[in-house]
């Protein structure tokens, strides 16, 4: 069968005999709601867990919106209207509620992108400032040993309503719900406990119950009380597809079933060999971001399989505390080792891809130079078919073949 993978602006093709495919994952189609305020309002008037948030809320009360920062897709400007109509008609004033961006460990905002993040509406008519993580309140640990510290502002709040947008996530297994309040308002100290427990194999993309770095995180709710959650999903083109809002933990499951039923893919079983691909420009653009659909694809591989990785990295490596990590390496371990003791962002992605090489051979096809793939541990290939005739050479011609070419959008599960 002829198979062809987007690659950079091109594609790569190659021939898979029939006989040895296990299945073609293709995602879903996807698309946005045709009018995505309904949408917001629907889900604002239909509350799962909660009552409406216009019940919830009284006149007088110190109230804060926990958002996105700029590094993530949240439409936070054409949700938050909706969410302050609410609050309007149950008599709050504009002057007691503030829009704290959850900055995480990133970088403070200029006054230029608050407004962008707010909307021209929002942002004249109430307060917008970041999280700070050098101005919080202890308010207790979890069983685990996370610190609860939070932002003073959302701490002191007599009301935390939380936005944002529900996607996989590769180790807290979905975005959104509990993660704008830890880690968006905490601090890097907090991050580094709850987020050194990535390693756990449990600790996975799609994944909830029984995730310890997810249960850490939600277990912060019952220290630092949520009142109320918009959680969008988006499609390929970050339009909203669907929305969903009230209980902390309720409403968010329900909008990753949402996400499930769109993105999920069953597979019979695990295969000998992967091929996956991120579809392409602009999302191959360099590994950092092609790792997304490595990082999926290990779910469809046997343990000691090979997992062959297309993505044209034109860029390179694409994250400088990325390229740090996964050049000083001596060998995967390391990285697993580092991640534990000292977590960052960039390095992280790093740490992935080695316990992803626990698992499988990763033949990378790209246009990095083959030297320099050798040395951050993967087999370096000029195009996909070379590279499956050296697996099923390896794995024997009746390997199992498993094809994912939008490796970033699909998430496989076995039946």
């Amino acid at each position: 069968m002829n198979i062809r993978l987007g690659y950079g602006t091109g594609y790569q093709t190659l021939e898979v005999p029939e006989k040895n495919i296990l299945k073609i994952l293709e995602p879903n189609p996807v698309t946005g709601c045709e009018d995505a305020a309904a949408a917001v309002r629907k889900a604002l008037a239909e509350p799962a867990g909660t009552e409406p948030l216009r019940e919830i809320v009284k006149p007088g009360e110190k109230i804060v919106i926990i958002t996105s920062d700029i590094t993530r897709p949240m439409p936070t400007w054409e949700v938050l209207p909706h969410v302050l109509d609410e609050l309007y008609e149950a008599g709050v004033s504009a002057d007691d509620i503030t829009l704290v961006f959850a900055l995480g460990s990133h970088r403070p905002h200029t006054e230029e992108e608050k407004r962008k993040l707010a909307g021209e509406r929002a942002y004249r008519e109430i307060r917008c400032v970041d999280s700070n993580p050098a101005d919080c309140i202890h308010m207790g640990e979890t069983s685990r040993g996370t610190p609860i510290d939070i932002t003073r502002v959302v701490a002191k709040a007599d009301r935390r309503i939380c936005l944002g947008n529900i996607e996989y996530h590769y180790f807290a297994g979905y975005s959104g719900g509990i993660k704008a309040l830890m880690p968006g308002a905490s601090t890097p100290e907090a991050i580094q406990v709850n987020h050194s427990m990535m390693v756990d194999e449990n600790a996975c993309a799609g994944k909830l119950d029984g995730n310890p770095l997810r249960e850490d995180l939600e277990e912060a709710a019952n220290i630092c009380h949520i009142d109320f959650i918009v959680n969008v999903v988006l499609d390929e083109h970050k339009k909203i597809a669907h929305a969903v809002a009230g209980h902390v933990r309720e409403a968010h499951r329900r909008g990753c079933e949402f996400l499930d039923s769109l993105y999920k893919v069953d597979i019979p079983a695990k295969a000998d060999i992967v091929i996956v691909s991120q579809g392409g420009a602009p999302k191959d653009l360099n590994l950092y971001q092609t790792q997304k659909a490595l990082d999926n694809s290990k779910h469809a591989v046997k343990e000691g399989g090979t997992i062959i990785l297309v993505g044209s990295c034109s860029e390179g490596l694409g994250q400088k505390t990325f390229e740090e990590w996964i050049t000083s390496a001596n060998k995967p371990a390391d990285l697993i080792k580092r991640i534990r003791e000292d977590f960052r962002l960039g390095g992280h992605k790093a740490a992935a891809i080695a316990m992803v090489l626990e698992k499988a051979k990763i033949k990378l096809v790209s246009e990095m130079d083959p030297g320099f793939v050798k040395s951050i541990f993967m087999e370096p290939y000029p195009d996909a078919q070379t590279a499956l005739e050296d697996a099923l050479a390896e794995q024997g011609e009746d390997a199992s073949i498993i094809i994912m070419p939008y490796g970033g959008s699909t998430l496989p599960q076995s039946v």
